[in-house]
């Protein structure tokens, strides 16, 4: 890389056309195997779900489902956020988590969560800087990986009243 050349990072919806790049990354960033569901849920989620590109490589993605709750209100599960390890530290996934905190807000969407497994302190301190909390904790969520335990880190997002 030259000095002072800045590479940039977009970010591109997830269609038919391109969900092979979704399910390459996933194969190589997440000890789980994801399912058509997964894939069907993330493709449904329209803006939610994103792949980035640094330059014009695909190096990580965020893909989320929208759960509706009672009254009508709509919250965001994050069902995987990841970047490969060599473009890790550029700020391709906070570019990626500002995107889906930025759509909540402006479609007063008041709750984002995730679940996280229990000993990946690197991702449950990447979350902890945008604000979400650990609101609870799932013995043997995970079925093949050990630990089997996980976290569910939430933020709520207070809405601006005009």
């Amino acid at each position: 890389m030259g000095a002072g050349r800045e590479v940039p990072i977009s970010l591109d919806g997830v269609r038919d056309k391109n969900l092979m790049q979704l399910k390459k990354l996933n194969t190589v960033l997440f000890p789980v195997r994801y399912n058509d569901k997964y894939y069907a849920d993330a493709l449904a989620s329209g803006e939610f779900t994103k792949l980035a590109y640094y330059g014009d490589i695909c190096v990580g993605s965020i893909a989320c489902r929208l759960e509706k709750k009672e009254a009508g209100a709509i919250r965001v599960y994050i069902m995987t956020l990841g970047v490969l390890a060599p473009y890790r530290g550029l700020g391709i996934g906070t570019r990626l988590l500002n995107h889906v905190l930025d759509l909540c807000s402006k479609q007063n969407m008041s709750e984002v969560y995730l679940h996280v497994q229990t000993n990946n302190e690197d991702a449950i301190n990447f979350y902890k800087k945008f604000g979400f909390e650990i609101t609870d904790t799932i013995e043997n969520y995970y079925t093949n990986i050990t630990p089997p335990d996980c976290y569910v880190l939430t933020k709520y997002i207070t809405q601006n009243k005009q």
